[in-house]
């Protein structure tokens, strides 16, 4: 595997070049997290270990991520937040937000505690416990009063969540007038929802059939249902996706089962095979859409 490590390394900026060449998003978010490696490199205390800082190098965004963390992070910085509250994000979006305004202050909500631990580690390698509180709890148990924060961000988590309607009152509730909530939720013309054989957060209870929720994929139709009735209609929309249908099974299918996976590819995959949509139902298959609300 150590080999593998190396030919990434030597690799991933061909790849890199080629992606950008091929307009994929999120390239200068990809650039952010090497500057964070290198960063936590050079530091005495905490220290991060190696794999985790060469996956910051080679690894540290996959399929639509791309586009989620470069449309999230382009918001939240044109923003002007001091109290931001996440629901579940991957851990690269708040910490690298955090890094980027000294002034801000986050909330960090997240009931699996495995994962948890894994984001105090890294917080605490960046120095940034002092601005930062986690909480291991549902958004529906947070301990904040309402109208508490200026942003919120939920990164692919409400499909995951089966009363999402609730969880999206709750985020509402806690912003404060004027207060923006952003959110990524995957979307395809027809809505769907997927149950697994395993409890994969340790969160949900099984069904009878021994089976547990997964995620929804939202239609129009569906949004407006479960969402834009607590929050109104989008001041921005963006939707991403795949070109034919089954590319992205295709790709996270690999991913579980081939331990060689070129990830060093993953960009240059990303520019060729997703591209923007101006509609869901413009879909052929997968996407993600990712939205601006701001609370009157």
């Amino acid at each position: 595997m150590a080999g593998l490590g190396i030919l990434g390394l030597t690799l991933t900026p061909v790849y890199l070049v080629m992606a950008a060449l091929a307009g994929v998003p999120g390239l200068g978010f990809r650039v952010k997290c090497v500057y964070l490696a290198i960063r936590l490199w050079l530091k005495r205390q905490a220290p991060m270990d190696l794999k985790s800082l060469l996956l910051l190098v080679v690894f540290p965004l996959d399929s639509t991520r791309y586009f989620e963390m470069d449309v999230l992070w382009r918001a939240l910085v044109q923003g002007n937040s001091r109290s931001h509250l996440d629901v579940s994000s991957p851990r690269l979006l708040f910490t690298l937000y955090l890094m980027q305004d000294p002034d801000l202050h986050s909330e960090l909500v997240n009931p699996d505690k495995a994962d948890l631990a894994e984001t105090e580690k890294l917080i605490r390698a960046c120095g940034l416990m002092p601005r930062c509180k986690l909480h291991s709890c549902l958004i529906s148990k947070v301990p904040f009063a309402p109208g508490s924060f200026d942003t919120i961000t939920s990164m692919s988590v409400l499909e995951h969540i089966p009363e999402d309607r609730q969880a999206v009152q709750k985020m509402w509730e806690l912003l404060k007038p004027g207060g923006r909530l952003l959110l990524t939720l995957p979307c395809a013309a027809e809505a769907s929802e997927q149950y697994i054989d395993r409890n994969e957060y340790g969160v949900l209870s099984q069904g009878e059939d021994g089976h547990v929720f997964w995620q929804r994929f939202y239609d129009t139709e569906l949004l407006r249902e479960r969402i834009f009735s607590v929050t109104g209609e989008p001041r921005n929309s963006k939707i991403f996706g795949e070109r034919s249908p089954g590319l992205f099974l295709r790709n996270a299918t690999r991913k579980r089962t081939d331990r060689y996976y070129p990830f060093w590819r993953e960009p240059y995959m990303v520019a060729r095979e997703y591209c923007f949509f101006e509609s869901v139902e413009q879909l052929p298959g997968e996407g993600v859409i990712a939205l601006e609300f701001v609370k009157p």
